[in-house]
């Protein structure tokens, strides 16, 4: 089974890529930095619906801070949904501003709230690291899915990705047998896995995804959606990039293994890489703008690239991975490959 020992490094944003960024309108002024947030008066835990502490606590801040703190997030909400039309803020207010005091990035999650209707969104704010905003620009490129994030200098703020926590899908669905079609679920998962392995994303366990249940008629399809982006081609084994060896992930491998034989598991492979090389192909030039400069940055260590080289060119029976020197490289080869073979 696969499992990260160590805790991964940040990696800052370099020239190139913040050229990319600018080039394509993803660097925009905002009126607050993630360091703006940090010096919070008090904070209070928040617990779920079961009593559980979610490693989240509420924070406040001092009154002469808030309103100025409170009106820079209605409009760094305005920038991320609405380019920027501040017509949308007027019936916003900010409910809640959390921080989460587990994992690499210790986010900011802002709740915002239209006070007409009620109805509430989520955003987040982090410090910005290259190989995270990497591995969502991939997402936006080579996945089903279109990602919404902005980022100024260190600072990096990104939407929120709806959906229901791999973890508590498996617990309230699975384990209670409420899943409604179990084979288009195991499908969706051989696709999300084959997804991972081609643009080396690592760590999809089932706390770093959500599930979409998607109204088909007279069935019902899932979508499996990434949501964290830290281990973007850092690790050095393969088996962190392939969601299968995650033993969080068994109760959905398990179906998978009920309902398909060898021969439909590579035929949804087959047809997922042929879906990857078409995105490939219909945004060809953002894509090699992407990896003219992911190819120069440094967001693994050395001997995690000669490590990871080595696997997947055995893996593959794929020359080419040999060369590669930096992360970026074997990224771009593992595309290369795709579209050799596609």
């Amino acid at each position: 089974m696969a499992h990260i020992d160590t805790k991964k490094i940040p990696f800052e944003i370099d020239r190139g890529l913040r050229r990319y960024l600018k080039a394509y309108g993803r660097e925009i002024h905002l009126p607050l930095q993630y360091s703006d947030l940090l010096p919070y008066q008090d904070g209070v835990a928040l617990y779920d619906k079961g009593g559980l502490d979610t490693f989240w606590i509420s924070v406040t801040y001092e009154s002469a801070e808030l309103q100025r703190i409170n009106q820079g997030l209605k409009l760094i909400y305005a920038i991320l949904k609405a380019n920027g039309d501040l017509s949308v803020m007027e019936h916003l207010y900010v409910d809640r501003i959390d921080l989460c005091l587990y994992g690499n990035s210790q986010p900011f999650r802002i709740r915002i709230v239209n006070k007409i209707n009620d109805n509430f969104d989520y955003f987040y704010i982090k410090n910005a690291d290259a190989s995270r905003i990497y591995g969502l620009e991939l997402e936006h490129l080579l996945s089903p899915n279109r990602m919404s994030y902005v980022v100024d200098r260190s600072t990096l703020i990104e939407e929120h990705i709806a959906g229901i926590p791999g973890e508590e899908f498996i617990r309230k669905y699975i384990h209670k047998g409420r899943v409604q079609n179990e084979i288009r679920l195991a499908k969706e998962f051989v696709k999300f896995n084959e997804r991972c392995m081609v643009r080396l994303l690592g760590d999809m366990h089932s706390s770093n995804y959500v599930i979409e249940i998607l109204p088909d008629f007279e069935e019902v399809h899932y979508r499996i959606r990434a949501i964290d982006f830290d281990q973007q081609c850092y690790e050095p084994r393969k088996s962190i990039y392939m969601p299968q060896y995650f033993k969080q992930n068994m109760p959905i491998i398990e179906i998978g293994l009920r309902h398909m034989t060898p021969a439909t598991v590579r035929q949804y492979q087959k047809e997922e890489r042929y879906m990857i090389a078409s995105r490939i192909r219909y945004s060809s030039r953002q894509i090699g703008d992407l990896m003219k400069f992911m190819v120069r940055t440094d967001i693994s260590r050395p001997e995690y690239t000669l490590q990871l080289r080595e696997e997947l060119a055995s893996h593959y029976s794929f020359a080419a991975f040999h060369h590669c020197q930096t992360m970026g490289e074997i990224v771009r080869t593992s595309l290369e490959y795709l579209l050799e073979k596609n």
